[in-house]
């Protein structure tokens, strides 16, 4: 008799404990999936803003020189604009969906790169203030370089990359 129960029992029982089973893998893919997603942006996010702000510092780098050098031209001009907005585009994007240390390191970065970037239009536009030169502010802009270095590791190691 208890055989038959528990027969019976196992019967009626094993439907709703796959139905279970079932729910708990999908749950369990669904979120899988989710943080494989959110991978996906945080690595996407990571290098469209390397490459834009190390694009961003090379154009700026150069805009200093041919300033220096009297040779600054207004396609110059243009490519440095494009790429401070696709610098200030990758940012922004990334503010979304990056943590907030890599936004620290980001913000460093980006305190030195947008202050030289409105010294040189100064300088360009002859309005720079006392002692503003294209060589004193290419100097400057080395700063930006270990900046970009801390950047690119803390967002390497955002993503499990450690050397």
């Amino acid at each position: 008799m208890i055989t038959a129960v528990v027969g019976i029992l196992g019967t009626l029982f094993a439907p709703l404990l796959q139905q279970r089973m079932t729910a708990r893998q999908r749950s369990e893919d669904a979120l899988t999936e989710d943080r494989r997603r959110r991978f996906e942006e945080r690595r996407a996010a990571y290098t469209a803003m390397n490459r834009a702000s190390r694009q961003f510092h090379t154009l700026l780098k150069d805009a200093l020189h041919r300033i220096r050098d009297d040779v600054y031209a207004d396609e110059d001009r243009v490519r440095l604009e494009e790429a401070r907005r696709d610098y200030r585009d990758r940012y922004a994007e990334a503010q979304m969906v990056v943590p907030e240390r890599v936004l620290d390191a980001s913000r460093d970065l980006n305190t030195v790169l947008a202050g030289i970037d409105a010294m040189a239009k100064r300088i360009d536009r002859g309005l720079q203030y006392d002692g503003e030169t294209a060589a004193g502010a290419l100097l400057e802009l080395k700063e930006a370089e270990p900046r970009l270095s801390a950047m690119r590791r803390i967002m390497r190691e955002d993503l499990g990359i450690f050397d």
